[in-house]
């Protein structure tokens, strides 16, 4: 339930925007690789900012319950937990797999939006794997901000 409340949001604001830089790159540019470019990317920007401004309200909520600002240090904080739990996965994720699934998925699958939508779901159980257990490992050490 954890991981779900962490992530829910993320991949939900994530797939919209991935389905549709997707669909709107493809439609300018008619490249398909620039498609599997643009789709992996500003899907990222959606997931990671998701991630990250959630991060920071619950740094500030728990820094406010004993009478401290949020901090550029404390902003610090959060984005280095974020880069321990997302590193590796997130460099795998980015530049080889999930590109490559976004550029052959909608081929194989003779269907752009269904190759799309699939290529991000088997990207993300790749991606999972590494990133929850990372972050589990994480957690208590890095993400305390008191």
């Amino acid at each position: 339930m954890e991981w779900l409340k962490r992530y829910g949001w993320a991949e939900i604001i994530s797939i919209s925007f991935t389905v549709l830089s997707s669909w709107l790159a493809f439609k300018l540019t008619n490249s398909k690789i620039t498609t599997a470019l643009v789709g992996t990317w500003v899907g990222n920007i959606g997931y990671f900012g998701t991630i990250l401004i959630r991060d920071i309200l619950l740094a500030k909520k728990k820094l406010k319950a004993i009478d401290k600002d949020y901090s550029l240090e404390t902003f610090y904080k959060n984005t280095r937990a974020l880069f321990v739990e997302f590193g590796i996965a997130e460099l795998f994720d980015s530049f080889f797999i999930r590109p490559a699934l976004m550029y052959f998925l909608p081929i194989w699958m003779n269907n752009f939006s269904v190759g799309v939508v699939l290529a991000k779901l088997l990207a993300d159980i790749t991606f999972y794997i590494p990133a929850i257990v990372s972050y589990e490992l994480s957690k208590k050490k890095l993400r305390n901000f008191e």
